[in-house]
């Protein structure tokens, strides 16, 4: 029998296939189980001082409370910034899997939470992005058992990303119309009454089609009036098709779409939520689930 050459040989990691145990399992358990009683308590307290920080950051800009509490502001920040650190540093290695959490949505937003007070440091005008912490309170989806309201959410998204096609060659349409009103108006109008160039005029009739209007330029000519009369009463319908593709779209797939009763668990391998209760895999990965944990006193 031929010896197998080692080149076609291999191994896998040491922890790819390695389940959650120790101090691993239970950190996360507490942070990413918003099913347990001190998973919800965890995430609770995280949304109660996301909240505070952006609070603070609001204070810090109103130049006023900046003169009188900038120090005590400032250290404020600094300490909610450590904290973030140490949370993400956290779920990083609470995970079987880091780097796919890193580049995860929440691991994005996570790290974007605290990028910006030390970049800060070199760049002080990056300092208003700390707001970006708002985007975290997205985790109150989990910790106040809305997850039908995620598996609307999400139901919308597929609508739209299904309907994007059609209201692309919509807006195309309406492009062409506003350019080809525009240049008539230019005609029609002239620079004497403040058209004073094709995109003055195109200007002028996206301003006018999308019932805006700001007032800035209007038709003097009897003949100008009646074209924007024209185009205004266009613009309720043009407002309307939108919204009539997306209608259709979220019907067609109400039709055919199921919506399975889910919980909040999350995959030890992918993180992915919602997987049934009784469910023992990850139906995105196939990992293998931790058991089900009943749910802690609200």
């Amino acid at each position: 029998m031929p010896a197998t050459p080692m080149a076609n040989l291999s191994f896998p990691s040491p922890d790819q296939d390695k389940p959650l145990e120790g101090w691993r399992l239970r950190w996360y358990t507490v942070i990413f189980e918003a099913d347990t009683q001190a998973g919800r308590r965890f995430d609770q307290a995280l949304i109660a001082i996301i909240l505070l920080s952006i609070v603070v950051v609001m204070a810090d800009s109103v130049q006023a409370i900046h003169r009188s509490h900038g120090r005590s502001l400032a250290a404020a920040e600094w300490l909610f910034t450590l904290l973030f650190t140490a949370e993400y540093v956290a779920r990083l290695l609470s995970v079987r899997k880091p780097l796919r959490y890193a580049t995860s949505f929440f691991g994005i937003i996570d790290l974007m939470a605290v990028l910006p007070t030390y970049l800060a440091l070199f760049v002080p005008e990056l300092h208003a992005l700390i707001d970006v912490r708002v985007l975290r309170l997205l985790r109150v989806f989990r910790v106040f058992k809305l997850a039908a309201y995620v598996t609307e959410y999400q139901f919308l998204g597929r609508a739209l990303a299904a309907s994007g096609r059609k209201i692309l060659v919509f807006l195309s349409a309406v492009v062409m119309v506003v350019l080809v009103m525009g240049t008539l108006m230019y005609v029609v109008e002239g620079q004497t009454n403040g058209f004073t160039s094709i995109p003055t005029s195109v200007y002028w009739a996206i301003s006018t089609v999308t019932t805006v209007g700001f007032g800035d330029i209007t038709p003097k000519t009897d003949l100008g009036r009646l074209i924007a009369s024209f185009m205004m009463l266009m613009g309720w319908g043009i407002l309307a098709v939108p919204t009539g593709i997306v209608t259709a779209e979220m019907a067609a797939q109400r039709r055919e779409q199921l919506y399975p009763a889910s919980t909040r668990r999350s995959c030890t391998a992918c993180l992915t939520e919602g997987h049934a209760a009784s469910a023992a895999f990850c139906f995105k990965c196939g990992a293998p689930l931790l058991p089900s944990l009943p749910p802690g006193p609200s």
